[in-house]
């Protein structure tokens, strides 16, 4: 097995890349702050093992962060999904920077997208930061998990981001979907200012870091 790459080496690497331009509110174009996505991705692959030689999908990939990070820690696979050309077209661009193969890109509506793979071999991980559902996309963060976990292979897991007060709410949803929920970690989302109605220059939302795993 290929010697881990350090933490602060990945964090490094993703600081490289170009995030969004102009975000667009209505799909809560926030960026996955390189810090934040090496911690995650630096805890899936070190105690758990889910990256190294994995097939990966990264939901609602946006500018590929994520799916970009995975691949540096050994992902021998990964399908970057997003509903935006424009974001796509970033990832696109820091892909080519990297000069990775392991890489596609998917313009889909996360709603269709099982019906998209129907037939296709079905994920070992899922990486995802989705929307919050806050403002006008009430509920997408959990239509985001539940389309994530049907992608799952039967031993896959899902990793993901929520805003800590849907904790409880997550916990109570977990036995419906057949899967074991954990918290890792409780994060500080350190959000700038991003869009007209942001008054202070950076807010730190309080975020969990999730681990969904199959039960057999």
């Amino acid at each position: 097995m290929a010697k881990l790459m350090k933490r602060k080496e990945l964090e490094q690497h993703l600081q490289e890349l170009d995030g969004f331009s102009k975000p667009k509110i209505l799909l809560e174009q926030y960026e996955t702050r390189a810090h934040i996505a090496a911690c995650m991705l630096h805890t899936i692959e070190s105690a758990y093992g889910d990256l190294y030689q994995k097939t990966v999908l990264d939901l609602g990939c946006g500018c590929s962060v994520l799916g970009i990070g995975s691949v540096l820690l050994g992902a021998s696979y990964v399908l970057g999904v997003d509903i935006d050309e424009e974001a796509l077209q970033i990832s696109t661009f820091n892909i080519s920077q990297f000069e990775l193969s392991e890489i596609n890109l998917l313009q889909a509506d996360v709603k269709l997208l099982p019906q998209m793979l129907e037939g296709t071999k079905k994920f070992d991980t899922v990486i995802m930061n989705p929307p919050f559902g806050t403002k006008h996309n009430k509920g997408l963060d959990s239509l985001f998990l539940e389309i994530g976990l049907q992608c799952l292979n039967e031993k896959g897991v899902l990793y993901s981001l929520h805003k800590s007060s849907t904790r409880d709410y997550f916990h109570r949803k977990a036995p419906g979907w057949k899967v074991d929920a954990r918290v890792l970690a409780e994060l500080r989302y350190d959000l700038p200012a991003t869009y007209k109605f942001h008054n202070k220059s950076s807010v730190d939302i309080e975020v969990d870091f999730w681990r969904f795993e199959k039960k057999n």
